[in-house]
């Protein structure tokens, strides 16, 4: 690495720092990324980099075997230097302009079957039912039958979820009007199970002594209502209960399932993604491979040349 190139760091550095407020870790991981990036150049001047080098760089860490994810970011460093040196006049060019990012693939969402779902359900609803409960373990018991019967109803996001109003346990209607992301307004359905479980929270919240106010899972907390990670750990609590995966089941998760088993069943893309508050569509497709699923079986059971096509395989 030139002196010029480690002075040049060393001034993106100062900048991310003075003018980004960029804390000492992240200070100390963009310098190890770009550091790597300029061992490789060896002493080649910044001004005479091109697209091929950077390209060059990516196969090389790739054949050390760095994930996706870690190319990525690095990619991200070296891509915000060059720009900063182009923008400050100290380059000509910026070579990581015309760079695509290493393709890391979208994870598919985890998903419970319907049958663990309902095995949940059923846990919360036991335990809410419970005999010799004191009053707080059976208010906190009703409460998670009402998360996890409107979450799943509902396929709200958790921050959603532990906000809703008051009067989402008191309306009359089938549906929820929810302001989501964008404070955007969406429809969403209540089932005859989530609005029962809604009204029997609100009876036992009541006959606490606690009066009508705000939000349906009210906290002392900052908030004022339930945090996401209260009732994150309580989730966890009630999976192992159920005898399933704590580690595996979280908020999100049964959003996901709410999607999924719609989508199992036969509901249209474009419903889900309404249902969900997805501004584009591309966000609802990872859930694609159930369609695939679903869309294989149906040509199997459905098509009237089912049978020789099956046979054409075989």
């Amino acid at each position: 690495m030139s002196r010029l190139a480690r002075a040049r760091l060393v001034t993106f550095l100062d900048m991310l720092a003075a003018e980004r407020g960029a804390a000492r870790n992240t200070l100390e991981a963009y310098e190890r990324d770009i550091d790597d990036y300029l061992e490789f150049l060896g002493g080649r001047g910044l001004g005479d980099v091109t697209a091929d080098d950077i390209r060059g760089w990516l196969g090389d860490i790739a054949a050390r075997g760095l994930k996706a994810s870690s190319a990525a970011r690095r990619l991200s460093a070296v891509r915000q230097f060059h720009r900063f040196l182009y923008t400050e006049g100290l380059s000509a060019n910026d070579p990581s302009a015309a760079i695509e990012g290493p393709r890391q693939g979208r994870p598919l969402p985890k998903v419970i079957s319907v049958a663990d779902v309902d095995r949940l359900i059923e846990t919360a609803r036991l335990m809410s039912e419970q005999e010799g409960l004191s009053k707080a373990a059976r208010l906190k018991a009703l409460r998670m039958r009402c998360l996890i019967e409107m979450l799943y109803a509902t396929g709200l996001r958790v921050s959603e979820l532990i906000a809703l109003p008051l009067s989402a346990a008191t309306t009359r209607e089938r549906f929820l009007v929810v302001r989501g992301k964008g404070d955007k307004d969406r429809l969403v359905p209540l089932n005859d199970a989530a609005r029962d479980a809604a009204r029997a929270w609100l009876a036992a919240l009541r006959d606490t002594g606690v009066s009508d106010g705000r939000w349906l899972f009210p906290s002392d907390g900052e908030s004022g209502h339930l945090t996401r990670q209260a009732f994150g750990r309580d989730l966890k609590s009630l999976a192992g209960a159920a005898g399933l995966s704590a580690s595996a089941l979280s908020p999100h998760v049964l959003r996901h399932a709410f999607a999924s088993h719609l989508l199992q069943n036969g509901a249209d893309l474009r419903v889900v993604q309404e249902l969900l508050g997805h501004a584009d569509i591309a966000t609802t497709q990872i859930y694609t491979h159930v369609l695939d699923d679903r869309l294989k079986s149906m040509v199997r059971d459905l098509h009237p040349l089912a049978d020789d096509l099956e046979s054409h395989q075989k």
